[in-house]
């Protein structure tokens, strides 16, 4: 069994030594700013502008400071490694960052959770061109350490302080969101048909878009999400 490959092989070899075969020539890769401005941009507004603005403005974000990074950007995507991305890591933590509120608000340095959120666009990028064929393999890029991961766990009490001072169709679509744990924009997205009163003890509600594709899914109703998941479809109706 591991002689046919290496008997292949040496008839391919004979054959090329003959001139029986051409020799394949490599094609040429793009820089990473002609992939994102010929086809990654363009793909990733095609995909997520009118379904998941969210991937969309990510992508966007990061396609930007990446080609911010000259030396980054007229890398060809197979001379992308870890040392050009921590060159890229070092340029936006040093450079001036114009925060768009006057020149008063301007500093220096990008948050970590920042640039990493770019480097795993980048990542995302170098994996769409392997599935493309535009390169053989993709190298396994190190985020920087030190991110801070925002953890908040809203108490029973300020829920309640929340709910007493806000509106009335903000109060009903934060208890659906409290109660079942959807997404601001799942909730958006709610018609009625997507709520059934019978399934479970208090009904349930069917996501059906989402971020991912594995945001669809059924979800439980509280008897207190229940009443309010009725307001705020009316609600977000007549908005419509």
């Amino acid at each position: 069994m591991t002689r046919l490959p290496r008997q292949m092989e040496a008839a391919h070899k004979t054959s090329l030594a003959k001139g029986e075969v051409g020799i394949r020539e490599k094609r040429p890769v793009p820089t990473l700013k002609e992939f994102c401005d010929t086809r990654l941009e363009p793909w990733a507004k095609a995909t997520f502008e009118h379904t998941c603005k969210n991937n969309w403005l990510w992508f966007r974000a990061g396609i930007r400071r990446l080609r911010a990074c000259e030396v980054l950007a007229k890398a060809t995507l197979d001379e992308i490694t870890n040392e050009k991305v921590a060159g890229f890591a070092v340029h936006e933590q040093v450079r001036w960052q114009n925060r768009g509120r006057g020149e008063e608000e301007d500093k220096r340095g990008l948050a970590v959770s920042s640039i990493n959120s770019s480097i795993r666009v980048l990542r995302r990028i170098l994996n769409l061109a392997v599935e493309w064929g535009v390169r053989e393999s993709v190298p396994r890029l190190a985020l920087l350490p030190g991110e801070h991961h925002r953890e908040r766990v809203v108490t029973p009490d300020e829920e309640l302080r929340y709910l007493g001072a806000a509106s009335t169709l903000l109060a009903d679509v934060a208890t659906v969101l409290v109660d079942t744990g959807m997404r601001p924009d799942e909730c958006y997205w709610l018609r009625w048909e997507e709520i059934t009163w019978v399934n479970g003890r208090n009904g349930s509600v069917l996501v059906a878009h989402g971020k991912t594709a594995a945001a669809r899914r059924v979800l439980p109703m509280t008897p207190k999400g229940q009443g309010d998941a009725g307001t705020t479809l009316g609600a977000l109706g007549k908005a419509d």
